[in-house]
């Protein structure tokens, strides 16, 4: 029988564990569906608290916030030339609106971009590279 803690080939392909999604936006164990991935609104918990899997093991990184940082700036960044070419604000203006629009943007969906790579990482079992040819 096989070991139901154990990443298999099944539970990879989707068989009874959530999607990338659901691990997202619900903060579920990309192997079991318990929502134990987070311990804190972006920081990870050591480990599922059901199923044992260890989310240290993973290297998630900066990523997502390099990610966002860059998504979200190229969205205010054209939201903030379009203001300036229809109104024409004073500078201030563009201060107060688009600075916070930025912080409030990558905290509210940084979260979940984390939470998302930590699961692909987990389905396509990726790992750093290792120089001893592992």
């Amino acid at each position: 029988m096989a070991d139901p803690t154990d990443p298999s080939d099944a539970a990879r392909a989707g068989v009874g564990t959530p999607t990338p999604a659901q691990v997202a936006f619900r903060g579920l164990c990309p192997r079991c569906g318990a929502p134990t991935l987070f311990d804190g609104w972006a920081r990870f918990a050591p480990a599922c608290s059901k199923c044992g899997l260890d989310f240290a093991s993973f290297n998630v990184g900066d990523g997502p916030a390099a990610f966002l940082t860059l998504g979200i700036g190229t969205i205010i960044t054209v939201l903030a030339i379009w203001l300036e070419l229809a109104v024409g604000p004073p500078w201030w203006v563009h201060v107060l609106l688009w600075l916070p629009l930025t912080a409030i943007g990558v905290l509210l969906s940084l979260r979940a971009a984390k939470g998302a790579l930590l699961a692909l990482e987990w389905r396509n079992e990726a790992r750093e590279h290792r120089s001893d040819g592992q």
